[in-house]
């Protein structure tokens, strides 16, 4: 049995949807954000970033939610959500993947944490906005990608759409959102259709109405 230490709508969603699609078993354990669980002495022997998430598979434990997703799609091949070696496929999905973590993922990151940023109080509010420009390129960046593609990666879905659409989700309060751009918003509102984004959003207290 898999343990995901999660809290909703963090980082641990797209392992919490690979986990429900791919049909494992699995046990979602909470690490309380609210009272910076996170940091506790407990959870950091599991993780020392004292963040979120971490996978523990008997004596493996994982943290960084891309090494978990492709942990787990290496582990279940079966389900097909990372090509196999030799596909020329391959390749795209590590770049996507990488793609979203460190440019998407990141700047969303320095979006909402912006104090973590700079030591000048006042210069906040342009922090937000140059980041919200930020993320309207990255945006743009993936929308191209979708304008002749069902998926990310073309007409297969893999591991790399359940970390966007987290991503995107995220990605709701910016100035210029996902919603903005014509290719990935529509992308977006068949991927919330998707039984397994709507199950695990249920769980996680998730509204999807915006994409729909």
């Amino acid at each position: 049995m898999y343990q995901l230490y999660y809290y909703p709508n963090n980082a641990s969603l797209a392992p919490h949807f690979l986990l429900h699609h791919m049909g494992l078993d699995y046990e979602l354990l909470l690490v309380d954000k609210k009272s910076n669980s996170q940091k506790s002495p407990e959870y950091l022997k599991l993780n020392p970033a004292g963040r979120i998430p971490t996978l523990v598979e008997n004596s493996t434990v994982l943290f960084e939610s891309p090494a978990i997703c492709i942990h787990l799609c290496e582990q279940h091949p079966e389900h097909g959500l990372l090509p196999d070696i030799g596909s020329p496929l391959r390749p795209l999905f590590f770049q996507w993947l990488t793609y979203l973590n460190n440019t998407l993922q990141a700047e969303l990151m320095v979006r909402y944490y912006p104090h973590r940023h700079t030591n000048d109080e006042s210069t906040i509010s342009n922090v937000i906005a140059a980041q919200d420009d930020r993320i309207a390129e990255a945006l743009a960046v993936i929308d191209n990608q979708l304008a002749s593609n069902t998926y990310l990666l073309g007409d297969s879905l893999t591991a790399c759409d359940f970390f966007l659409f987290m991503l995107a989700e995220w990605s709701l309060p910016i100035k210029k959102s996902p919603l903005h751009f014509t290719h990935l918003a529509a992308y977006l509102k068949r991927m919330s259709q998707h039984p397994t984004i709507q199950a695990v959003s249920e769980l996680e207290d998730i509204d999807l109405t915006p994409f729909q």
